[in-house]
């Protein structure tokens, strides 16, 4: 048997971080039975059938989100509304055969049984009472819904891949509506007849949807299809413990992604809320397509921690290619500078990469440091920077440059051997002299050792720099 899941959104708004990791579960799981032979395919359907609320741009946010994340799907998205003759079709198919039926209850009776429901202390349960009344009885002017035929005796159970054995009397559940009066089918309904057409084995969605598994089931029975496997991922939290929230740095994919985040690593992230596989925290793809597996997914809900996400990046960050890095910080760089980039700013930043990206947890932290590379001078300087450089420091500053232009090799093992004889000669600790460096050099007090960046710097633009701070031309 192939394994096929799929991740169902519906196209509302971006592609919240709750529903990535859902994405990633489907991917995995997909992918790890590509990989060990079961064969593995892991679709997309858009559930646009609330016409009112789907949006292009909605659609497209979870393309390019699913796309940055490296979740790529089998095949063309599957579009939900595009499906709603099957829906119908399917509905039809239950009414001949006995399994649905026409409800003509006015807004008036519905309303009297959810009153009823409030002061029994109960939820709504629709009644039943056109269940098996002659469709002769109908009111005239009322458009029916199509009502499922629920099992009244017994109980239904799902063995789920997460939870276990869940079951419910089917007392408890009522005859749910498959076609409004308006003939557009339900979400209950649509989902059970694209699961079924598009050969999903696998549904694997939040714990939210667990009691509409108990109804899904007993449609798929009334088809007489094959129910798929269910398994239901505890929901993710705030840090708090408190349902997730914008509070808690619930925000959309693409916003991880503008602040600096990279795929790798919210992928890793992800993957490690709810799941686990020993005490390992740092997984890689292929690792997690290798070991991924539903019994590893726990059942208490997982908590969203902004700070761990951020120290995971840092690490990812430590370790990505260095023109890669580059890649990312140019445009950064670029908005921070306005367009005004050195024209040597991309070969200084491959060469200061290795120092720099030791320094930051973002793209956004590590374009801001890295920034200095890019500008052209004259520098402008930040308050801490234009404070070192006071008069002492100047008069400092301005003997050095002549020491350090005297040096016949412009490398950084020099350059601090030169400052620090100067430093001596004037009774002073290196850092004296190393700072007010660096301010003149950067227009900061923060950046890679100061020595380094003069070698990257090159002798030209490092004393040009310093002519600039000491007001010479």
């Amino acid at each position: 048997m192939t394994v096929v899941t799929r991740f169902a959104p519906s196209p509302t708004g971006f592609l919240h971080i709750g529903g990535a990791r859902t994405a990633l579960f489907n991917w995995l799981f997909a992918k790890h039975h590509e990989k060990t032979g079961d064969g593995g395919k892991f679709l997309l359907r858009i559930e646009d059938t609330d016409r009112k609320r789907s949006t292009g741009e909605a659609v497209e946010a979870i393309y390019d989100g699913l796309q940055w994340l490296g979740l790529e799907w089998d095949g063309d998205a599957v579009s939900q509304f595009s499906r709603v003759d099957q829906h119908k079709a399917a509905a039809q198919r239950l009414l001949q055969a006995g399994k649905a039926y026409h409800c003509y209850c006015s807004p008036e009776e519905l309303a009297e049984m959810r009153d009823k429901a409030r002061q029994e202390g109960r939820p709504m349960r629709y009644d039943g009472r056109w269940r098996d009344r002659d469709p002769s009885e109908a009111p005239a002017g009322v458009d029916p819904v199509v009502r499922m035929k629920a099992q009244r005796q017994g109980e239904t159970v799902i063995e789920d891949l997460v939870q276990g054995t869940v079951r419910v009397a089917n007392d408890q559940l009522d005859d749910m509506i498959l076609l409004r009066a308006d003939g557009t089918p339900t979400y209950m309904l649509a989902v059970v007849v694209d699961d079924h057409d598009m050969g999903v084995t696998h549904v694997i969605r939040g714990d939210d949807h667990l009691t509409n598994a108990f109804r899904q089931s007993q449609l798929y029975q009334a088809l007489d299809w094959e129910i798929p496997a269910f398994a239901h991922i505890p929901l993710i939290h705030g840090a708090d413990g408190a349902k997730l929230s914008k509070r808690h740095g619930a925000l959309g994919v693409d916003a991880y992604r503008d602040l600096g985040f990279l795929p790798e690593a919210l992928r890793n992230y992800l993957l490690r809320l709810g799941w686990g596989h020993g005490d390992d925290e740092i997984i890689s793809t292929e690792q997690a397509i290798d070991w991924f597996g539903l019994d590893g997914v726990g059942k208490s809900p997982a908590r969203f921690d902004v700070a761990k996400l951020t120290n995971l990046n840092g690490h990812y960050i430590r370790e990505a290619d260095d023109n890669m890095l580059v890649s990312l910080v140019l445009p950064e760089i670029s908005k921070i500078l306005q367009g005004n980039l050195a024209e040597q700013a991309d070969s200084r930043l491959k060469k200061g990469m290795p120092s720099l990206r030791e320094r930051a947890k973002t793209i956004l932290e590590l374009s801001e440091l890295s920034a200095f590379y890019a500008k052209i001078r004259p520098l402008e300087m930040n308050d801490k920077a234009a404070k070192i450089l006071d008069d002492s420091a100047r008069i400092h500053l301005g003997a050095l440059r002549t020491d350090l232009s005297a040096t016949d090799r412009w490398e950084a093992g020099i350059l601090e051997e030169t400052a620090r004889h100067y430093a001596e000669a004037n009774d002073l600790k290196l850092g004296k002299v190393a700072q007010p460096l660096r301010a003149a050099l950067t227009g900061s007090t923060v950046s890679p050792p100061i020595f380094e960046v003069m070698e990257i710097l090159g002798r030209e633009e490092s004393l040009g720099r310093l002519d600039d701070s000491l007001g010479s031309t």
